[in-house]
């Protein structure tokens, strides 16, 4: 036995694999890889499950206080959680009663009723109904005073596992599905409505996906600091829509009107890890719509432009076209192109273009003298065959420098 199962209402079930049994449904429910066992019963309640480790809890929190052997025991009479480890398994008549009729159940006496030790049985109900049974063993005279202990110990615990469970419910939620947004995978409209609604968020408000990438060959050792501040710059945006996908990018979708205020967030953490993290940012689009952001947001992060460390999409125009290049053509493009060139010859070309063809304010930068540019634009003219001076031919030395 695995668990205890506690029903509770619940509205959605994602890729449901049924199977029939006699007196109930089992759903598997299979959201993004995670497998979450779920019991429906025939009027529709699904049920929660106590797992294990919660129940032996229970029972190691009640003996501790009152200093008796404690047995957690399902509703079929099995005992399902012990401080007597060899009980765990056995059938408890007694047990069994104390489920079905609900009352308190002492016994004077061992082995008198089947798997049973002397002591006192009580009923546990959570939420309004009976989910288990609490057996204290011991003369009842003297463990009866901690029955009601017992009961609010158990309650207390399980309301702790109630609120983690919800709080990794949400978070495996999310991760679903940011995921299947980037994807343009097809989302019920209802549960993406009910999804909407519990982050008070609009349907028709605009986001940006931003997607940071974590070079591979980062020193792992040291990848929980580069996590933790990806993580608190996410918080910092007080965006809830994000998460990890394998095997190094971290997606983030943004509200467009929060653009302007985050923006300084993004830029220090790209700074702060300029040697291992790549930014992108996609383009303002419907929640609905992310798989178009999250792709330019890749073809913004695939972009060259010299000291910008955030990419942001709306902010290119021929890098949208250079960031589309795929690696062989881009390979290729620059052994024709630039291969011949040595890094000397790089410098002075980026500088020609980036002061927009002029000799003077080329010189004024290198510190050299005007002839001597001459000589050296000539000199790179023969050796790959292409001319800086004329106007189609510096597009193409232009385009393979991007493209470095």
């Amino acid at each position: 036995m695995e668990h205890i199962l506690l029903k509770k209402t619940g509205k959605y079930i994602i890729n449901n694999i049924v199977q029939m049994t006699n007196r109930k449904i089992v759903a598997g429910v299979y959201i993004n890889g995670i497998t979450l066992k779920t019991v429906i019963s025939q009027e529709g309640e699904m049920a929660r499950i106590i797992r294990r480790r919660v129940a032996q809890q229970i029972v190691e929190t009640v003996r501790d206080v009152c200093n008796h052997n404690i047995n957690f025991i399902d509703t079929k009479g099995m005992i399902f959680a012990s401080t007597d480890a060899a009980r765990v398994g056995d059938f408890h008549e007694i047990g069994r009663q104390v489920a079905v009729t609900g009352e308190t159940i002492e016994v004077t006496n061992n082995d008198s009723y089947l798997g049973t030790h002397k002591g006192v049985n009580i009923p546990f109900v959570y939420q309004g109904e009976l989910v288990a049974v609490i057996g204290i063993s011991g003369d009842p005279e003297e463990v009866r005073k901690y029955a009601y202990l017992a009961q609010k110990i158990t309650a207390l615990i399980l309301r702790e596992q109630e609120m983690e469970d919800q709080s990794n419910s949400r978070r495996q939620q999310m991760n679903y599905m940011v995921r299947a947004l980037t994807t343009g995978e097809h989302i019920h409209h209802d549960y993406f409505a009910e999804f909407l609604e519990s982050y008070h968020t609009d349907r028709k408000a605009e986001y940006r996906t931003v997607l940071i990438q974590m070079d591979s060959r980062f020193n792992p050792a040291n990848l929980s600091f580069v996590e933790k501040d990806i993580y608190q710059m996410f918080s910092q945006t007080q965006s809830p829509f994000y998460t990890f996908q394998y095997p190094n990018e971290y997606i983030l979708f943004l509200a467009a009107s929060e653009w302007k205020r985050c923006m300084p967030l993004i830029q220090r953490l790209a700074e702060q890890y300029k040697e291992i993290l790549k930014i992108g940012v996609g383009n303002a689009v419907r929640l609905t719509r992310q798989n178009q952001s999250y792709a330019s947001a890749k073809i913004a992060l695939q972009s060259r432009v010299p000291d910008r460390r955030v990419m942001v999409f709306d902010d290119l125009d021929l890098e949208i076209l250079l960031g589309s290049v795929p690696a062989d053509a881009r390979v290729q493009f620059l052994k024709k192109t630039l291969e011949p060139l040595d890094e000397k010859d790089r410098q002075l070309l980026s500088t020609y273009f980036d002061t927009n063809f002029s000799l003077k304010e080329t010189c004024e930068r290198l510190y050299i003298h005007k002839n001597t540019v001459q000589y050296q634009l000539d000199k790179i003219w023969r050796k790959c065959n292409y001319n800086p001076r004329e106007f189609r031919d510096a597009v193409v030395l232009y385009m393979g420098l991007q493209l470095e």
